[in-house]
């Protein structure tokens, strides 16, 4: 997904990273390693323990009584943590070629099929933020292992799911999960590579991973016998990467000092299901009192989210940086990308599918021209002298040229029709993931980091969780699948022009 791909490169400058790095640099008597959990002070006339330095673990031996912290192993500790952030994003988009078989098993009726997609995003938009304080305050190593065993029970359990509700629980629980693995991967990486250049090649390796991971998703998902093998598959090797994980990687923390925001939390995550239901029940008539009360009530807990971020100490989103344009144009950015781009092509698969009677091997080869294409253009955006925000805006624009582009497809039958669009779209998608991270990261102050790109993946998932919902709700209204989907692919573009409109007149200044 584009988002998950422009996350990959943007979580590489968080808090986590900045802290270890200048504690490295604090001279020969603090160990970068500091701050493990496993930390002590050395005994009088002893040096630092050894394994406090990630590319060396000689030294003296620690006294009587004294904890010997776990060796950093860096070649050993990246392969890991980029296999399990694989395993997690296959995880976040099999159900994009899926989708049909699971709606189908679990009797899901159209409207419905919104909370299939959009479990995982839920789980991660509410507890992204939270789970990367917790990881910085408790240790990187523990939540890293707590998201990866998370995940692979989840997975496993809903392999076995039998109705809807059931399986959206098991998704939810699972990008929760994958928040945990997610907000500690690239503090342990960046703990493994203290140096700049060591950092510069561990990130880029593990953001290799991150887009193989979404593009083999669907592959993989769709070369298993059905999908209840493929979760199953997906769960037991994210089992095994805990169990190797708890041999391999050393513990790291850099405590900020007071609570996580668990109420921030629960009223952000609270108001988010409350929006997508909403939206999800709107298919039905959006003049019913459910939906009219989900809105309220989604309205009410964004009212009280704010309360508590101005009275929190240790806030998921310092709100005073809504005052900077730089950081309203990143996260116009984020949020425009969630909705424009991310959630018409996490449905469109599915349409392909029952229109076309495409196999889902089939399905997910024709996704991959998207994906790689997107994968390809943002390793390259680097060579290019457009600013950021421009290549924002005209990767918006192009998505919007594909979209149109892509009109008619669906009732023509034909998914030759599709490839234009496909191109073009990759090609914008690919701009979008290049530029959000540096935008993330230049929009705020360096000490804060962490809370820019987080701030900006949030609202990536929070377009992805309600523009999910409103393409289906579009592309469902009217009885025809061909219409609706025309109707989706219009919205999706005046959204894309919008994100355009909207990070151009936000000017590149605070």
């Amino acid at each position: 997904m584009t988002g998950l791909d422009s996350a990959a490169v943007g979580e590489a400058h968080e808090a986590p990273g900045v802290r270890e790095a200048a504690r490295g640099a604090r001279g020969a008597r603090e160990a970068p390693g500091a701050g493990s959990a496993h930390d002590s002070k050395p005994a009088p006339g002893r040096g630092p323990h050894p394994g406090s330095h990630p590319e060396s673990h000689s030294g003296p031996r620690p006294g009587p009584g004294s904890t010997v912290p776990s060796p950093v192993r860096p070649r050993a500790t990246l392969a890991l943590v980029s296999a399990a952030t694989a395993v997690t994003l296959m995880n976040y988009t099999a159900p994009m070629v899926t989708l049909p078989g699971t709606a189908a098993a679990l009797h899901t009726p159209l409207s419905g099929q919104a909370w299939l997609l959009n479990g995982t995003p839920l789980g991660l938009a509410a507890l992204l933020l939270v789970a990367g304080s917790l990881a910085d305050d408790y240790g990187r190593r523990r939540i890293f292992l707590a998201g990866t065993l998370a995940l692979g029970v989840t997975t496993a359990l809903g392999a076995l799911t039998t109705s809807t509700w059931q399986f959206t629980l098991a998704r939810i629980a699972q990008g929760a999960a994958s928040a945990a693995l997610l907000a500690s991967a690239l503090g342990l990486i960046v703990h493994a590579f203290p140096s700049p250049r060591g950092r510069l090649h561990a990130t880029g390796v593990w953001g290799a991973f991150v887009s193989g991971g979404i593009a083999a998703g669907p592959l993989v998902a769709a070369a298993l016998p059905n999908w209840r093998v493929g979760y199953g598959v997906l769960g037991a090797l994210a089992l095994l990467l805990a169990a190797l994980g708890t041999r391999t990687l050393a513990e790291s923390r850099a405590p900020r000092g007071g609570r996580p925001d668990i109420p921030g939390a629960l009223t952000f995550g609270l108001a988010l299901v409350a929006l997508v239901a909403a939206l999800t029940l709107g298919r039905d008539g959006w003049l019913r009192a459910p939906v009219g009360l989900l809105l309220a009530a989604a309205v009410a807990l964004i009212a009280v989210f704010v309360a508590v971020e101005r009275r929190s100490g240790t806030p998921m989103i310092d709100l005073g940086l809504l005052r900077h344009r730089r950081f309203l144009a990143s996260s116009a950015g984020g949020l425009f990308t969630g909705l424009a781009v991310i959630a018409v092509f996490s449905y469109l698969p599915s349409v392909v599918q029952r229109t076309m009677h495409l196999s889902p091997l089939a399905t997910a080869g024709l996704l991959l021209l998207w994906s790689g294409l997107s994968f390809g253009v943002a390793l390259q955006v680097k060579r290019l002298t457009i600013p950021p925000r421009g290549q924002l805006a005209l990767g918006f624009a192009l998505h919007a040229v594909g979209a149109l582009t892509m009109l008619g497809a669906i009732g023509s039958g034909s998914w030759t029709r599709l490839l234009p669009g496909l191109i073009i779209s990759g090609v914008g998608s690919g701009l979008l993931n290049g530029a959000l991270p540096l935008l993330a990261v230049e929009s705020v102050p360096r000490e804060r980091a962490a809370m820019g790109s987080g701030a900006q993946q949030t609202l990536r998932y929070i377009g992805s969780s309600v523009g999910v919902a409103l393409t289906i709700a579009l592309a469902t209204s009217g009885g025809h699948l061909a219409h609706g989907t025309n109707l989706a692919l219009l919205v999706s573009a005046g959204l894309a022009v919008t994100g355009a409109i909207g990070v151009l007149v936000l000017r590149d200044r605070k």
